[in-house]
């Protein structure tokens, strides 16, 4: 009979406290940044935290993922490979990794996982990283569950999945407005985040389509159970959370819903099971409306439907709740199914389609008083709670308890007793100890039981005691206590000892890659990053736009081509789908093309491929747009 199949849930740490805290509420396993080179530069953690992380992780067998993610150049890549061995040494589990540059390092042998940094949306690329050495492989979000078939049954490698949280518009990877118009790199880990800022769209003419739009923004994604189970059929292993640089309230609702939309599959499911220990005790009921969002979207997973932007607002709108039914003097009736409380954040769209709030002072049954008296609300506009007071308040306080539990057995012996422990995965230790037998005058079963049962661990709970014996034993509760304490630390030994450390060294491969050249795009700006796909056929490479403008053209590049267009993001999102001007659409509207997305004094031209299904945004260095 085969080994159940191990899922994976992962979730964001942006630190230490934040990382204990997911794993209580369910995580396997947890992603978090190094000190440096991490693609979110705001959330690195010191050698230290990241060390108390994984002795804590380790206790229930979750892994620990270190994100050494960004594009590195020549110069940091010696730093690189020495913060490379301290982790291995402090027992990080794996690392995520964009750039190539690193397999060439001399690496201690840890796994390493492609980040979704590396553009994963082919068979064909996933394919060659599972070759290559990669571990585990993170997929584009924008693919299909036909596309995640696809490729799972054409590679062996692990594959991991976005399930919930903030999307990139663009192919990740493959976002370089923050480089080029702003000097900040995403593929180095300090994106300014221009696809949340408000454009106009142009038509041929200089007619503006729509003004001061967030034409680039999308909703936030969302996976129901149902998604969770095609995607586990499909081949998915590992569900990531998105969200390092989100606060501990968020990690710990999020990772509770997803933990239990998991359970509730895995419990029927003999085929699966959880790759971490234990079981937790969540005293709160998670809804993944109440934490940051920008609306749902499932995205492209059963293809292009519904609204996947949210050309409004870039802001989190929380839960929809109700609305305004009469405005009065200082309040306002209110009309929803949810209840409102004192210290509510609500928001709502003005008139003029500008999203603003404000903060409820207090509630008494349907009348509404805002903390500004003067707040003025039209009759029948809609509602959202961006802040739900009471729920807030709760998740500041301890919200869960994990634990694993374990099975105890005693049994007499001829010259004292034995005591085991074991655990649902097997794991097994036995103590025995010379004890003198005098016969009790009353019965000591029930007694023993609950001193054996009592919690004196800080994970592990005794779930099931067993007495073998008939006979009355006197023995005293010192003796019994003392020896059930050896029996635990014997046991955390077991577990320690027996855990897998999942050692790798990254192989010498030679195995071609899809392509024969590399363009700006391949994101190489390192002579190792060259290497690597020199070694795997690629002819001509050019530096990244990462690679720095005073500084010599590297004798690895290919010989200099002029860019007469670059493209800024190559996008699934389409302006012309949202405005009905598909030519796919029934009923599509004729746009004056070409389109531009107009911020301030910059214009981007837009480029479609109807064959892809994909937008592209482009500029154009010499005119400087």
């Amino acid at each position: 009979m085969s080994k159940p199949r191990a899922i994976e849930l992962l979730a964001p740490a942006k630190n230490l406290e934040c990382a204990r805290q997911v794993i209580l509420h369910g995580a396997d396993a947890v992603y978090i940044g190094a000190p440096k080179f991490g693609a979110r530069a705001a959330a690195g953690n010191s050698l230290d935290d990241i060390a108390a992380l994984v002795a804590f992780a380790h206790q229930y067998y979750v892994r620990v993922y270190v994100t050494v993610n960004t594009l590195l150049t020549d110069e940091q890549l010696p730093e690189a490979e020495a913060l490379i061995w301290q982790l291995w040494r402090i027992g990080v589990d794996a690392l995520i990794v964009q750039d190539m540059g690193i397999t060439r390092l001399n690496l201690p042998p840890i796994p390493l996982h492609a980040s979704t940094q590396t553009d994963n949306r082919s068979a064909e690329k996933v394919d060659f990283l599972a070759r290559a050495g990669f571990r585990q492989v993170v997929l584009a979000r924008e693919l299909s569950l036909e596309q995640i078939r696809d490729i799972a049954r054409r590679t062996d490698a692990r594959l991991e999945v976005f399930v919930h949280g903030a999307l990139c518009v663009s192919y990740s990877g493959q976002c370089y407005m923050s480089q080029v118009l702003g000097g900040r790199s995403a593929n180095r880990g300090v994106c300014a985040q221009f696809c949340r800022l408000p454009y106009d769209l142009v038509d041929a003419d200089g007619r503006v389509l729509m003004s001061q739009k967030h034409l680039l923004s999308l909703r936030d994604l969302s996976r129901p159970a149902e998604d969770l189970e095609a995607l586990i059929d499909a081949g998915v292993s590992s569900f990531k959370i998105e969200g390092r640089l989100k606060e501990v309230a968020y990690g710990k609702n999020v990772t509770a819903w997803y933990r239990r939309q998991l359970d509730s599959i895995l419990d029927r499911r003999p085929d699966l099971r959880r790759s971490s220990s234990g079981r937790e005790s969540v005293d709160f009921e998670p809804n993944v409306s109440k934490s940051f969002n920008r609306g749902f979207t499932d995205y492209f997973l059963h293809g292009r439907q519904g609204r996947i932007w949210n050309f409004d607002t870039p802001k989190s709108m929380g839960e929809e709740v109700g609305f305004m039914r009469a405005q009065k003097t200082d309040h306002f009736i209110y009309l929803g199914k949810e209840a409102l409380h004192n210290g509510d954040g609500l928001s709502y769209f003005d008139e003029q389609g500008r999203f603003d709030g404000f903060r409820v002072n207090r509630v008494e049954g349907n009348r509404v008083y805002p903390l500004n008296p003067r707040q003025r609300l039209k009759t029948g506009i809609r509602l959202y709670r961006t802040l739900d007071a009471r729920f807030d308040g709760l998740l500041q306080k301890q919200t869960a308890v994990r634990e694993i539990p374990v099975g105890l057995r005693a049994w007499a012996l001829p010259d004292g007793f034995a005591l085991q422990m074991e655990d649902r995965e097997g794991h097994r230790a036995a103590i025995r100890f010379e004890a003198e037998r005098q016969l009790a005058l009353k019965s000591q079963r029930r007694q023993l039981v609950d001193l054996l049962s009592r919690k004196a661990h800080p994970i592990l709970r005794v779930t099931d005691c067993q007495i073998e014996w008939q006979e009355e034993f006197f023995v005293p509760n010192s003796v019994w206590t003392a020896q059930r304490n050896r029996l635990y630390s014997l046991f955390e030994q077991v577990r320690s000892i027996q855990f897998d450390a999942p050692w790798q060294r990254f192989p010498e491969t030679s195995h071609p890659y899809p392509a024969g050249s590399l363009d700006y795009r391949g994101n190489v700006i390192n002579a190792k990053a060259a290497d690597f796909y020199r070694v795997h056929g690629v002819k001509d490479i050019s530096p990244g736009l990462e690679w720095p403008q005073d500084r010599p053209r590297p004798d690895w590049a290919a010989p200099q081509k002029k860019e007469e267009t670059i493209e800024l993001m190559r996008c699934k999102h389409c302006l012309r789908h949202a405005m009905n001007a598909c030519p796919k659409q029934e009923g599509h509207i004729v746009l004056r093309e070409p389109l531009f997305l107009r911020y301030k004094d910059r214009q981007l031209p837009l480029a479609f491929d109807c064959r892809s299904c994909e937008m592209t945004v482009l500029y154009r260095p010499e005119s400087g747009r």
